[in-house]
């Protein structure tokens, strides 16, 4: 092979260089590849499609009209001994604050009473009726979901609860703590300022030492009842006869907010939001056990703050 000419003294040695490559069979310069070209970026519109498209779970769904018939029914009878009638007393109960002649913010209501303060022992037994008492419904509904139309994966592992989610469902569920929290706490106050909300006074039981331990009970049986009705049950019975997400989520949600209308309109629309986002993370994740978590520890943090700080900040 001959050896290639000298190309060190400019542009027409340069010249000869190329020319040299070509005899020699080596292309003069390789030909540019074409740079890939780059994926557009996801817009805002493309986000907001990504949360509102929810896909509905089709093998959960009930082929046949006859498995179907008699779930809706049985929905309104698991509402109508638990959640559902508190929605009935609720509404009764905004309408006589309405009437009453009073503004709403002049108004009180306590979550926690106490029965008998001057016998601890009795208040203390009323405290547990009324925690182990609600609980029945939720035993109810598991009940219904493994004899009533079982689905594949049984009434626990439906809604995906399982000793191994543990540290991904309490990790979420602080998240969904910090998430709700805060927001919660400014639209109450929002509430008071524009005079849609009454004054909530978490609890009034008397300071005995089984006061703190009642109340973390109390938050966990209100986390328990709700996000398993209102979310594990429900979302898998109206999913079962063919209901589409956001149907069953807003459903769940305006109950939701309707049991808490005692609390003034700021509570129905503050528990509408909550509900809708816990309903769209189920739907998600098809794990209610974050969402228990996280209701339980936002009623722990309003129980128990309430209770060791009221003698502290006066605005309480």
């Amino acid at each position: 092979m001959s050896e290639p000419p000298d190309d060190s003294t400019g542009v027409p040695g340069l010249h000869d260089l190329r020319a040299w490559r070509e005899v020699q069979g080596t292309p003069a310069d390789p030909a540019p590849v074409a740079a890939p070209p780059e994926a557009p970026r996801p817009t805002f519109r493309d986000h907001a499609r990504q949360f509102v498209n929810l896909r509905r779970d089709d093998a959960l769904v009930l082929a046949r009209p006859e498995d179907r018939r008699g779930l809706l029914p049985e929905t309104i009878f698991v509402l109508g001994v638990s959640l559902g009638a508190s929605a009935v007393w609720s509404i009764l109960r905004i309408i006589e604050r309405l009437t009453r002649g009073e503004p709403l913010k002049n108004q009180t209501t306590t979550i926690n009473n106490t029965v008998t303060p001057d016998r601890p022992w009795l208040d203390l037994a009323y405290q547990l009726a009324n925690i182990v008492l609600p609980l029945v419904a939720v035993a109810l509904a598991f009940y219904l979901l493994a004899a009533v139309r079982r689905s594949a994966d049984g009434p626990f592992r439906v809604m995906g609860i399982s000793w191994q989610n543990v540290p991904r469902d309490a990790a979420l569920g602080v998240i969904l703590t910090a998430s709700i929290g805060i927001p919660g706490l400014g639209l109450y106050f929002l509430g008071r300022w524009l005079g849609f909300s009454v004054e909530i006074v978490a609890s009034n039981l008397a300071a005995f030492w089984w006061t703190i331990p009642v109340l973390i009970l109390l938050a966990a049986m209100n986390g328990i009842l709700e996000e398993i009705v209102m979310i594990g049950y429900l979302f898998t019975r109206w999913t079962q006869i063919g209901w589409h997400p956001w149907r069953v989520i807003i459903t769940s949600a305006v109950i939701r907010g309707s049991y808490h209308l005692y609390q003034g309109f700021g509570g129905f629309v503050g528990n509408f939001f909550m509900g809708a986002l816990f309903g769209w993370v189920y739907m998600r994740t098809k794990r209610v056990l974050p969402l228990v978590i996280a209701h339980t520890l936002l009623d722990i943090f309003s129980f128990v703050g309430y209770s060791l700080l009221k003698g502290v900040w006066s605005w309480l």
